[in-house]
Protein backbone atom coordinates (compact mmCIF):
# COMPACT_ATOMS: atom_id res chain seq x y z
CA UNK A 1 0.00 0.00 0.00
CA UNK A 2 2.90 2.42 0.92
CA UNK A 3 4.63 1.77 -2.48
CA UNK A 4 1.44 2.19 -3.95
CA UNK A 5 1.00 5.56 -2.53
CA UNK A 6 4.54 6.75 -3.47
CA UNK A 7 3.40 5.96 -7.17
CA UNK A 8 0.60 8.21 -6.68
CA UNK A 9 2.24 10.99 -5.58
CA UNK A 10 4.96 10.92 -7.99
CA UNK A 11 2.27 10.73 -10.77
CA UNK A 12 0.38 13.63 -9.65
CA UNK A 13 3.28 15.34 -9.20
CA UNK A 14 4.98 14.98 -12.65
CA UNK A 15 1.51 15.85 -14.49
CA UNK A 16 1.13 19.32 -12.31
CA UNK A 17 5.04 19.80 -13.67
CA UNK A 18 3.89 18.80 -17.15
CA UNK A 19 1.25 20.79 -17.12
CA UNK A 20 3.09 24.27 -15.49
CA UNK A 21 5.52 23.67 -18.24
CA UNK A 22 2.73 23.55 -20.78
CA UNK A 23 0.99 26.87 -19.33
CA UNK A 24 4.45 28.12 -19.15
CA UNK A 25 5.09 26.88 -23.22
CA UNK A 26 1.74 28.52 -24.37
CA UNK A 27 2.42 31.44 -22.51
CA UNK A 28 5.82 31.79 -24.50
CA UNK A 29 4.13 30.77 -27.88
CA UNK A 30 1.59 33.31 -27.50
CA UNK A 31 4.21 36.05 -26.43
CA UNK A 32 5.88 35.23 -29.90
CA UNK A 33 2.85 35.46 -31.63
CA UNK A 34 2.54 38.65 -30.67
CA UNK A 35 6.19 39.82 -31.19
CA UNK A 36 5.86 38.52 -35.28
CA UNK A 37 2.39 39.88 -35.73
CA UNK A 38 4.27 43.34 -34.94
CA UNK A 39 7.30 42.86 -37.40
CA UNK A 40 8.47 40.86 -40.23
CA UNK A 41 10.29 37.45 -38.97
CA UNK A 42 14.04 38.79 -40.42
CA UNK A 43 13.55 42.10 -37.62
CA UNK A 44 16.65 42.19 -34.73
CA UNK A 45 14.86 42.42 -31.64
CA UNK A 46 16.21 44.97 -28.91
CA UNK A 47 16.01 44.26 -25.51
CA UNK A 48 14.05 47.29 -24.27
CA UNK A 49 11.57 47.16 -27.11
CA UNK A 50 10.59 43.62 -26.19
CA UNK A 51 10.24 44.92 -22.82
CA UNK A 52 7.88 46.93 -23.93
CA UNK A 53 6.24 44.17 -25.75
CA UNK A 54 5.64 41.88 -22.09
CA UNK A 55 8.98 40.30 -22.52
CA UNK A 56 11.55 41.47 -19.54
CA UNK A 57 15.18 40.83 -19.70
CA UNK A 58 14.81 37.62 -17.57
CA UNK A 59 12.15 35.77 -19.98
CA UNK A 60 14.33 36.78 -23.23
CA UNK A 61 17.09 34.87 -21.47
CA UNK A 62 14.59 31.97 -21.30
CA UNK A 63 13.59 32.36 -24.95
CA UNK A 64 17.48 32.12 -25.97
CA UNK A 65 17.82 29.12 -23.62
CA UNK A 66 14.47 27.55 -25.11
CA UNK A 67 15.35 28.00 -28.92
CA UNK A 68 13.04 31.06 -29.86
CA UNK A 69 15.38 33.59 -29.67
CA UNK A 70 19.20 33.94 -30.85
CA UNK A 71 21.32 36.46 -29.24
CA UNK A 72 23.26 39.10 -31.75
CA UNK A 73 24.44 41.41 -29.70
CA UNK A 74 24.38 42.36 -25.97
CA UNK A 75 20.19 43.08 -25.66
CA UNK A 76 19.81 42.49 -29.28
CA UNK A 77 18.11 39.25 -30.23
CA UNK A 78 16.51 37.64 -33.91
CA UNK A 79 13.76 35.15 -33.89
CA UNK A 80 16.32 31.53 -34.18
CA UNK A 81 17.03 30.51 -37.49
CA UNK A 82 15.94 34.09 -39.21
CA UNK A 83 18.96 35.79 -41.66
CA UNK A 84 18.78 39.37 -41.37
CA UNK A 85 20.56 41.77 -43.37
CA UNK A 86 22.03 45.43 -42.74
CA UNK A 87 19.88 47.66 -43.63
CA UNK A 88 17.09 45.40 -41.86
CA UNK A 89 19.14 46.03 -39.05
CA UNK A 90 18.81 49.91 -39.53
CA UNK A 91 15.07 49.63 -39.93
CA UNK A 92 14.75 47.34 -36.95
CA UNK A 93 17.00 49.97 -34.94
CA UNK A 94 15.17 53.11 -36.12
CA UNK A 95 11.50 51.92 -35.64
CA UNK A 96 12.38 50.12 -32.17
CA UNK A 97 14.77 52.49 -30.06
CA UNK A 98 13.33 55.86 -32.31
CA UNK A 99 16.68 56.69 -34.12
CA UNK A 100 17.41 58.35 -37.59
CA UNK A 101 20.04 56.40 -39.17
CA UNK A 102 18.95 56.93 -42.68
CA UNK A 103 21.18 54.92 -45.92
CA UNK A 104 22.60 57.99 -48.21
CA UNK A 105 24.79 58.67 -51.48
CA UNK A 106 25.41 56.52 -53.68
CA UNK A 107 23.47 53.40 -51.21
CA UNK A 108 20.16 55.39 -51.80
CA UNK A 109 20.39 55.98 -55.06
CA UNK A 110 20.79 52.61 -56.23
CA UNK A 111 17.58 51.71 -54.07
CA UNK A 112 15.97 54.48 -56.30
CA UNK A 113 17.26 52.52 -59.31
CA UNK A 114 20.13 55.02 -60.60
CA UNK A 115 22.44 52.23 -60.60
CA UNK A 116 26.27 53.92 -61.62
CA UNK A 117 28.57 52.72 -58.95
CA UNK A 118 29.48 48.96 -59.52
CA UNK A 119 31.22 47.58 -56.16
CA UNK A 120 34.00 44.12 -56.71
CA UNK A 121 32.46 41.69 -54.02
CA UNK A 122 30.36 43.16 -51.47
CA UNK A 123 28.43 46.40 -52.12
CA UNK A 124 28.89 49.40 -50.25
CA UNK A 125 26.36 50.75 -47.69
CA UNK A 126 26.87 54.56 -46.99
CA UNK A 127 24.97 55.09 -43.72
CA UNK A 128 24.68 58.36 -41.64
CA UNK A 129 23.60 59.68 -38.82
CA UNK A 130 23.43 63.01 -37.38
CA UNK A 131 26.36 64.18 -35.48
CA UNK A 132 25.24 63.90 -32.27
CA UNK A 133 23.90 60.20 -32.20
CA UNK A 134 26.20 57.72 -33.54
CA UNK A 135 25.55 53.82 -34.54
CA UNK A 136 26.74 51.52 -31.87
CA UNK A 137 29.52 49.27 -32.17
CA UNK A 138 28.14 45.92 -32.74
CA UNK A 139 26.25 47.50 -36.03
CA UNK A 140 29.92 48.94 -37.50
CA UNK A 141 31.59 45.74 -36.30
CA UNK A 142 29.20 42.49 -37.32
CA UNK A 143 29.64 40.86 -40.61
CA UNK A 144 26.70 41.69 -42.96
CA UNK A 145 25.72 41.34 -46.56
CA UNK A 146 27.15 44.91 -47.52
CA UNK A 147 30.21 46.46 -46.65
CA UNK A 148 29.81 50.14 -44.26
CA UNK A 149 30.26 53.32 -44.94
CA UNK A 150 29.49 55.66 -42.01
CA UNK A 151 29.55 59.45 -41.51
CA UNK A 152 27.94 61.41 -39.23
CA UNK A 153 27.72 65.26 -40.32
CA UNK A 154 25.62 68.17 -40.20
CA UNK A 155 25.66 69.57 -43.21
CA UNK A 156 21.84 69.18 -43.25
CA UNK A 157 20.85 70.20 -39.73
CA UNK A 158 17.36 69.07 -40.31
CA UNK A 159 15.29 65.82 -42.13
CA UNK A 160 14.55 67.34 -45.17
CA UNK A 161 15.04 65.09 -48.12
CA UNK A 162 14.96 62.10 -45.23
CA UNK A 163 12.16 59.28 -46.81
CA UNK A 164 10.69 56.00 -45.67
CA UNK A 165 11.34 53.61 -47.99
CA UNK A 166 9.87 50.04 -48.51
CA UNK A 167 12.60 47.47 -48.15
CA UNK A 168 11.28 43.96 -47.88
CA UNK A 169 8.31 44.71 -45.78
CA UNK A 170 10.71 47.11 -43.41
CA UNK A 171 10.38 50.79 -43.16
CA UNK A 172 13.64 51.71 -43.98
CA UNK A 173 15.26 55.69 -43.83
CA UNK A 174 16.55 56.68 -46.92
CA UNK A 175 17.92 59.54 -48.90
CA UNK A 176 15.94 61.50 -51.45
CA UNK A 177 17.69 61.22 -54.74
CA UNK A 178 17.91 65.14 -54.43
CA UNK A 179 19.50 64.53 -50.89
CA UNK A 180 21.37 61.60 -51.78
CA UNK A 181 23.11 63.20 -55.02
CA UNK A 182 24.14 66.02 -52.33
CA UNK A 183 25.54 63.50 -50.04
CA UNK A 184 27.73 62.23 -52.49
CA UNK A 185 29.29 65.90 -53.56
CA UNK A 186 29.66 66.06 -49.86
CA UNK A 187 32.04 62.76 -49.45
CA UNK A 188 34.19 63.51 -53.27
CA UNK A 189 36.74 63.36 -54.36
CA UNK A 190 37.52 61.14 -51.51
CA UNK A 191 35.23 58.72 -51.98
CA UNK A 192 33.47 59.11 -55.28
CA UNK A 193 35.51 60.86 -58.35
CA UNK A 194 33.58 64.23 -59.51
CA UNK A 195 33.40 62.43 -63.25
CA UNK A 196 31.14 59.73 -61.17
CA UNK A 197 29.49 62.06 -59.92
CA UNK A 198 28.50 64.05 -63.18
CA UNK A 199 27.79 60.96 -64.97
CA UNK A 200 25.05 60.30 -62.12
CA UNK A 201 23.53 64.22 -62.65
CA UNK A 202 22.81 63.40 -66.20
CA UNK A 203 20.59 60.91 -65.08
CA UNK A 204 18.18 62.96 -62.40
CA UNK A 205 16.20 64.28 -64.85
CA UNK A 206 13.39 64.94 -62.58
CA UNK A 207 14.67 66.17 -59.31
CA UNK A 208 12.10 68.20 -57.48
CA UNK A 209 13.09 72.07 -57.67
CA UNK A 210 11.12 73.26 -54.50
CA UNK A 211 13.17 70.44 -52.76
CA UNK A 212 16.17 71.17 -54.43
CA UNK A 213 16.07 74.60 -53.31
CA UNK A 214 15.20 73.83 -49.65
CA UNK A 215 18.23 71.55 -49.72
CA UNK A 216 20.70 74.12 -51.17
CA UNK A 217 19.34 77.01 -48.50
CA UNK A 218 19.98 74.57 -45.44
CA UNK A 219 23.30 72.95 -46.89
CA UNK A 220 26.03 74.29 -44.71
CA UNK A 221 28.30 72.97 -47.09
CA UNK A 222 29.99 75.69 -49.93
CA UNK A 223 31.81 73.22 -51.55
CA UNK A 224 28.48 71.04 -52.18
CA UNK A 225 26.29 73.55 -52.96
CA UNK A 226 28.47 75.12 -55.75
CA UNK A 227 29.36 72.11 -57.15
CA UNK A 228 25.75 70.98 -57.49
CA UNK A 229 24.67 73.92 -59.18
CA UNK A 230 27.63 73.87 -61.86
CA UNK A 231 26.47 70.12 -62.45
CA UNK A 232 22.71 70.97 -62.54
CA UNK A 233 23.21 74.23 -64.92
CA UNK A 234 26.10 71.85 -67.08
CA UNK A 235 23.56 68.99 -67.47
CA UNK A 236 20.74 71.31 -68.89
CA UNK A 237 18.25 69.84 -66.73
CA UNK A 238 14.77 71.47 -67.05
CA UNK A 239 14.31 71.69 -63.10
CA UNK A 240 17.81 73.89 -62.69
CA UNK A 241 15.85 76.88 -64.54
CA UNK A 242 13.28 76.87 -61.13
CA UNK A 243 16.33 77.58 -58.30
CA UNK A 244 16.44 81.16 -57.26
CA UNK A 245 20.17 80.59 -56.88
CA UNK A 246 19.94 84.47 -55.39
CA UNK A 247 18.53 82.64 -52.07
CA UNK A 248 21.07 80.45 -51.51
CA UNK A 249 24.39 80.96 -49.86
CA UNK A 250 27.48 80.47 -52.07
CA UNK A 251 29.90 81.97 -49.35
CA UNK A 252 32.85 83.87 -50.33
CA UNK A 253 36.39 83.06 -51.95
CA UNK A 254 37.29 80.28 -54.65
CA UNK A 255 37.14 76.35 -53.92
CA UNK A 256 40.28 74.32 -54.77
CA UNK A 257 38.60 71.05 -55.22
CA UNK A 258 41.42 69.60 -57.79
CA UNK A 259 44.72 71.20 -58.00
CA UNK A 260 46.12 71.05 -61.38
CA UNK A 261 42.44 71.67 -62.91
CA UNK A 262 40.31 74.48 -64.26
CA UNK A 263 38.88 77.01 -62.83
CA UNK A 264 35.36 78.02 -63.46
CA UNK A 265 34.53 81.66 -62.59
CA UNK A 266 30.80 81.34 -62.32
CA UNK A 267 31.23 79.43 -59.50
CA UNK A 268 34.49 80.29 -58.03
CA UNK A 269 35.71 76.47 -58.29
CA UNK A 270 39.07 74.72 -59.21
CA UNK A 271 37.69 71.04 -60.41
CA UNK A 272 39.17 68.45 -62.72
CA UNK A 273 39.72 69.26 -66.23
CA UNK A 274 38.29 66.31 -67.76
CA UNK A 275 35.15 67.11 -66.19
CA UNK A 276 35.14 70.89 -67.56
CA UNK A 277 35.89 69.79 -70.90
CA UNK A 278 33.32 66.81 -70.37
CA UNK A 279 30.22 66.92 -73.19
CA UNK A 280 27.47 65.37 -72.23
CA UNK A 281 25.26 63.41 -75.21
CA UNK A 282 22.88 66.11 -74.28
CA UNK A 283 24.98 69.13 -74.82
CA UNK A 284 26.18 67.30 -78.02
CA UNK A 285 22.47 67.64 -79.42
CA UNK A 286 21.55 70.92 -77.98
CA UNK A 287 22.95 73.81 -77.40
CA UNK A 288 26.75 73.92 -75.34
CA UNK A 289 26.88 75.70 -72.05
CA UNK A 290 29.84 78.67 -72.26
CA UNK A 291 31.46 78.27 -69.53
Amino acid sequence: MANIHKLDIRNIVASLIFVIFAVIITAMATKIKKILSLVPQDSLLFSSWLAEQGIDRKEQTLYVRSGWLERVANGVYKFEGSASSLYVAVASYNAQLGKRCHVGASSALDLRGYSHFVAMGKPLAYLFTSSGQRLPGWILKAEWDRVIRYFTTSVFSHGTGLEEYDYRSHKLLISSPERAFMECLHLAPSSYSLMDAYYIMEMLTTLRPKLVQQLLEECSSVKVKRLFLYMAEKSGHQWFNALNVSKIDLGKGDRLIAPAGKYIGKYGIIIPSELAEYESPIQVNGATLEW
